[in-house]
Protein backbone atom coordinates (compact mmCIF):
# COMPACT_ATOMS: atom_id res chain seq x y z
CA UNK A 1 0.00 0.00 0.00
CA UNK A 2 1.37 3.51 -1.27
CA UNK A 3 1.17 6.71 1.20
CA UNK A 4 2.89 9.70 1.42
CA UNK A 5 3.78 11.17 4.50
CA UNK A 6 2.44 15.29 4.39
CA UNK A 7 2.20 17.70 7.94
CA UNK A 8 0.81 21.42 7.83
CA UNK A 9 2.55 23.20 10.63
CA UNK A 10 3.40 20.64 12.01
CA UNK A 11 0.42 18.35 11.89
CA UNK A 12 1.38 15.53 9.94
CA UNK A 13 -0.48 12.87 8.28
CA UNK A 14 -0.86 9.54 6.36
CA UNK A 15 -2.36 10.08 3.14
CA UNK A 16 -3.49 7.36 0.86
CA UNK A 17 -5.23 7.25 -2.53
CA UNK A 18 -8.62 4.84 -2.42
CA UNK A 19 -9.90 6.54 -5.42
CA UNK A 20 -9.69 2.85 -6.99
CA UNK A 21 -12.60 1.31 -4.85
CA UNK A 22 -9.89 -0.36 -1.86
CA UNK A 23 -12.09 -0.01 1.71
CA UNK A 24 -10.60 2.70 3.93
CA UNK A 25 -8.07 1.65 6.51
CA UNK A 26 -9.55 -0.23 9.71
CA UNK A 27 -9.36 1.17 13.21
CA UNK A 28 -5.86 -1.59 13.45
CA UNK A 29 -4.63 -0.49 10.74
CA UNK A 30 -4.98 3.36 11.25
CA UNK A 31 -3.30 2.82 14.43
CA UNK A 32 -0.66 1.09 13.09
CA UNK A 33 0.07 3.37 11.01
CA UNK A 34 0.03 6.31 13.19
CA UNK A 35 2.85 4.68 15.54
CA UNK A 36 5.60 6.67 15.73
CA UNK A 37 7.32 4.03 17.11
CA UNK A 38 6.78 0.73 15.04
CA UNK A 39 4.49 2.73 12.37
CA UNK A 40 4.90 5.62 9.72
CA UNK A 41 3.97 8.11 12.63
CA UNK A 42 1.11 10.88 12.22
CA UNK A 43 -1.48 12.68 14.11
CA UNK A 44 -4.25 11.54 11.53
CA UNK A 45 -4.92 9.23 8.17
CA UNK A 46 -6.22 11.30 5.16
CA UNK A 47 -7.85 8.84 2.63
CA UNK A 48 -8.56 10.40 -0.67
CA UNK A 49 -11.64 8.75 -2.17
CA UNK A 50 -13.55 9.46 -5.15
CA UNK A 51 -17.06 11.45 -4.95
CA UNK A 52 -20.10 11.63 -7.43
CA UNK A 53 -20.25 15.61 -6.28
CA UNK A 54 -20.59 17.62 -9.73
CA UNK A 55 -17.42 19.94 -9.20
CA UNK A 56 -15.42 18.31 -6.52
CA UNK A 57 -12.36 17.05 -7.54
CA UNK A 58 -12.37 14.30 -4.38
CA UNK A 59 -13.28 13.81 -1.09
CA UNK A 60 -11.40 12.80 1.54
CA UNK A 61 -11.55 10.70 5.03
CA UNK A 62 -10.43 11.55 8.15
CA UNK A 63 -8.98 8.98 10.79
CA UNK A 64 -7.23 9.79 13.98
CA UNK A 65 -4.41 7.99 15.80
CA UNK A 66 -6.44 5.55 17.59
CA UNK A 67 -8.63 4.65 14.45
CA UNK A 68 -11.52 6.83 15.95
CA UNK A 69 -13.22 8.84 12.45
CA UNK A 70 -13.01 12.53 12.30
CA UNK A 71 -15.31 15.01 10.89
CA UNK A 72 -13.02 17.82 9.95
CA UNK A 73 -9.33 18.48 9.95
CA UNK A 74 -8.33 22.07 7.91
CA UNK A 75 -4.49 21.18 8.26
CA UNK A 76 -5.57 18.01 6.24
CA UNK A 77 -7.58 19.74 3.95
CA UNK A 78 -4.92 22.09 2.88
CA UNK A 79 -2.81 18.46 2.74
CA UNK A 80 -5.43 16.91 0.71
CA UNK A 81 -5.31 19.89 -2.15
CA UNK A 82 -1.25 20.03 -2.60
CA UNK A 83 -1.45 15.48 -2.89
CA UNK A 84 -4.77 16.59 -5.24
CA UNK A 85 -2.65 19.00 -7.46
CA UNK A 86 0.47 17.31 -7.49
CA UNK A 87 -1.21 13.87 -8.90
CA UNK A 88 -3.05 15.28 -11.47
CA UNK A 89 0.63 17.45 -12.42
CA UNK A 90 1.91 13.73 -12.50
CA UNK A 91 -1.02 12.65 -14.97
CA UNK A 92 -0.92 15.28 -16.99
CA UNK A 93 -4.03 17.11 -16.18
CA UNK A 94 -3.15 20.00 -13.98
CA UNK A 95 -5.83 21.50 -11.68
CA UNK A 96 -5.93 25.18 -11.32
CA UNK A 97 -5.21 27.51 -8.62
CA UNK A 98 -9.19 27.32 -7.03
CA UNK A 99 -10.67 24.14 -7.12
CA UNK A 100 -13.17 22.33 -4.31
CA UNK A 101 -12.65 19.33 -2.42
CA UNK A 102 -15.22 17.04 0.15
CA UNK A 103 -14.83 16.49 3.74
CA UNK A 104 -17.16 14.04 5.79
CA UNK A 105 -18.14 17.89 7.06
CA UNK A 106 -18.96 19.69 3.60
CA UNK A 107 -17.80 20.99 0.58
CA UNK A 108 -14.38 23.47 0.82
CA UNK A 109 -13.02 25.32 -1.86
CA UNK A 110 -9.37 25.47 -2.16
CA UNK A 111 -7.17 28.41 -3.05
CA UNK A 112 -2.87 28.10 -4.16
CA UNK A 113 -1.86 31.95 -3.16
CA UNK A 114 1.18 33.39 -4.91
CA UNK A 115 3.53 32.89 -1.46
CA UNK A 116 2.74 29.10 -2.08
CA UNK A 117 0.41 28.33 0.80
CA UNK A 118 -2.81 27.22 0.63
CA UNK A 119 -6.25 29.18 1.17
CA UNK A 120 -9.10 27.29 2.73
CA UNK A 121 -13.22 27.91 3.00
CA UNK A 122 -13.52 25.98 6.51
CA UNK A 123 -17.59 26.83 6.70
CA UNK A 124 -19.57 28.60 9.13
CA UNK A 125 -18.65 28.14 12.60
CA UNK A 126 -21.87 26.59 14.46
CA UNK A 127 -22.46 27.84 17.82
CA UNK A 128 -25.85 26.16 18.94
CA UNK A 129 -24.89 23.79 21.91
CA UNK A 130 -27.00 20.94 20.49
CA UNK A 131 -25.18 20.73 17.02
CA UNK A 132 -21.54 21.07 19.11
CA UNK A 133 -22.84 18.70 20.57
CA UNK A 134 -22.61 20.60 23.82
CA UNK A 135 -24.90 18.63 26.53
CA UNK A 136 -26.60 20.44 29.56
CA UNK A 137 -26.14 24.18 28.51
CA UNK A 138 -28.50 26.97 26.49
CA UNK A 139 -25.51 28.64 25.32
CA UNK A 140 -22.03 28.07 24.05
CA UNK A 141 -20.72 31.51 25.64
CA UNK A 142 -18.91 31.41 28.47
CA UNK A 143 -19.89 28.14 30.04
CA UNK A 144 -18.45 27.20 33.34
CA UNK A 145 -17.64 23.58 34.11
CA UNK A 146 -15.89 22.26 37.60
CA UNK A 147 -13.30 19.65 35.92
CA UNK A 148 -10.93 17.71 38.11
CA UNK A 149 -11.53 20.20 41.01
CA UNK A 150 -11.22 23.03 39.01
CA UNK A 151 -13.90 26.14 37.51
CA UNK A 152 -12.90 26.15 33.86
CA UNK A 153 -14.06 28.81 31.67
CA UNK A 154 -14.87 27.82 28.31
CA UNK A 155 -16.74 28.96 24.77
CA UNK A 156 -17.76 26.02 23.08
CA UNK A 157 -17.79 26.06 18.69
CA UNK A 158 -17.99 23.54 16.14
CA UNK A 159 -15.98 23.39 12.87
CA UNK A 160 -17.79 20.75 11.20
CA UNK A 161 -16.14 19.51 14.71
CA UNK A 162 -16.29 19.68 18.38
CA UNK A 163 -14.55 22.52 20.00
CA UNK A 164 -14.02 23.93 24.13
CA UNK A 165 -11.79 27.28 23.88
CA UNK A 166 -10.13 28.53 27.21
CA UNK A 167 -8.53 31.63 27.17
CA UNK A 168 -5.35 31.65 29.36
CA UNK A 169 -2.31 33.99 30.21
CA UNK A 170 0.29 32.27 29.59
CA UNK A 171 0.16 29.18 27.04
CA UNK A 172 2.85 27.70 28.11
CA UNK A 173 1.34 27.56 31.63
CA UNK A 174 -1.12 25.85 30.70
CA UNK A 175 -1.73 22.90 32.19
CA UNK A 176 -3.05 21.35 28.76
CA UNK A 177 -2.23 17.72 29.78
CA UNK A 178 -4.71 17.75 32.69
CA UNK A 179 -7.37 19.81 31.20
CA UNK A 180 -7.91 18.81 27.70
CA UNK A 181 -8.35 15.08 28.67
CA UNK A 182 -10.25 16.22 31.34
CA UNK A 183 -12.67 17.98 29.45
CA UNK A 184 -12.88 15.50 26.79
CA UNK A 185 -14.40 13.33 29.53
CA UNK A 186 -16.74 15.04 30.90
CA UNK A 187 -20.69 14.18 29.95
CA UNK A 188 -21.28 17.83 28.87
CA UNK A 189 -19.23 16.53 25.53
CA UNK A 190 -20.96 13.66 24.52
CA UNK A 191 -19.02 13.09 21.53
CA UNK A 192 -15.57 14.57 23.34
CA UNK A 193 -14.02 17.61 22.09
CA UNK A 194 -10.93 19.18 21.10
CA UNK A 195 -9.50 21.54 23.65
CA UNK A 196 -7.98 24.58 22.34
CA UNK A 197 -5.77 26.88 25.13
CA UNK A 198 -5.57 30.23 23.84
CA UNK A 199 -3.61 33.18 24.74
CA UNK A 200 -4.31 36.65 23.23
CA UNK A 201 -0.99 38.60 21.99
CA UNK A 202 -2.72 41.75 20.70
CA UNK A 203 -5.40 42.59 18.35
CA UNK A 204 -3.60 40.50 15.50
CA UNK A 205 -2.17 37.75 16.59
CA UNK A 206 -2.98 34.62 19.00
CA UNK A 207 -0.97 31.91 20.54
CA UNK A 208 -2.59 28.15 20.34
CA UNK A 209 -2.23 24.86 21.90
CA UNK A 210 -4.54 22.37 21.45
CA UNK A 211 -5.48 18.83 23.06
CA UNK A 212 -7.02 17.05 20.13
CA UNK A 213 -9.56 14.02 20.60
CA UNK A 214 -8.12 10.94 19.12
CA UNK A 215 -4.57 12.37 18.87
CA UNK A 216 -3.36 14.41 22.54
CA UNK A 217 -1.85 17.72 21.67
CA UNK A 218 -0.41 18.01 18.58
CA UNK A 219 1.84 20.77 16.82
CA UNK A 220 -1.21 22.66 15.10
CA UNK A 221 -4.65 21.70 14.64
CA UNK A 222 -6.54 24.03 11.60
CA UNK A 223 -9.63 23.80 12.71
CA UNK A 224 -8.93 24.74 16.28
CA UNK A 225 -7.55 27.36 15.36
CA UNK A 226 -10.38 28.53 13.31
CA UNK A 227 -12.17 28.16 16.60
CA UNK A 228 -9.79 30.10 18.72
CA UNK A 229 -10.34 32.63 16.34
CA UNK A 230 -13.96 32.60 15.82
CA UNK A 231 -14.24 32.91 19.61
CA UNK A 232 -12.02 35.36 20.18
CA UNK A 233 -13.06 37.57 17.08
CA UNK A 234 -16.91 37.29 18.63
CA UNK A 235 -15.77 38.41 21.95
CA UNK A 236 -13.67 41.33 20.73
CA UNK A 237 -10.12 40.03 21.69
CA UNK A 238 -9.02 40.68 18.14
CA UNK A 239 -9.49 42.03 14.83
CA UNK A 240 -11.48 40.01 12.11
CA UNK A 241 -8.35 38.82 10.59
CA UNK A 242 -5.62 37.31 12.59
CA UNK A 243 -2.64 35.14 13.28
CA UNK A 244 -2.64 32.17 14.98
CA UNK A 245 1.28 30.59 16.61
CA UNK A 246 0.64 27.12 17.26
CA UNK A 247 3.94 24.77 17.99
CA UNK A 248 4.39 24.38 14.59
CA UNK A 249 4.05 27.09 12.66
CA UNK A 250 1.11 29.85 12.01
CA UNK A 251 -1.90 30.38 10.26
CA UNK A 252 -3.90 32.89 9.22
CA UNK A 253 -7.46 33.15 9.89
CA UNK A 254 -10.44 35.20 8.25
CA UNK A 255 -13.61 35.74 9.57
CA UNK A 256 -14.86 38.69 7.91
CA UNK A 257 -18.95 38.85 9.73
CA UNK A 258 -20.70 36.61 11.82
CA UNK A 259 -23.12 35.69 8.94
CA UNK A 260 -19.45 34.73 6.71
CA UNK A 261 -17.43 31.49 6.30
CA UNK A 262 -14.65 31.55 7.58
CA UNK A 263 -10.88 31.06 5.63
CA UNK A 264 -8.16 29.72 6.78
CA UNK A 265 -4.54 30.14 5.08
CA UNK A 266 -1.77 28.23 5.63
CA UNK A 267 1.32 25.36 4.33
CA UNK A 268 1.20 22.18 3.49
CA UNK A 269 4.56 19.97 3.08
CA UNK A 270 5.05 16.53 1.45
CA UNK A 271 7.66 14.39 3.57
CA UNK A 272 8.27 11.18 1.90
CA UNK A 273 7.00 8.27 0.09
CA UNK A 274 6.57 4.72 1.26
CA UNK A 275 4.97 1.59 1.01
CA UNK A 276 3.40 -0.04 3.92
CA UNK A 277 3.94 -4.25 4.04
CA UNK A 278 1.16 -5.60 6.17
Amino acid sequence: MRFSKMHGAGNDFVVLDLRDGREAPSPALCRALADRHTGVGCDQILTIEATPTAGVVARYGIFNADGSRAGQCGNGARCVAAWLRRDADARGSALPDRFDVESPAGRHAVEFTADGRVRLDMGRPDFEPARIPLAGFTHADDCRLAVDGDAIAFSAVSMGNPHAVIRVDDIAAAEVERLGPALQRDAAFPDSVNVGFVEVVDRGHLRLRVYERGVGETLACGSGACAAAVVAMRDGWVERGVDVALPGGTLHIDWPDDAATVAMTGPAAFVFEGEWIA
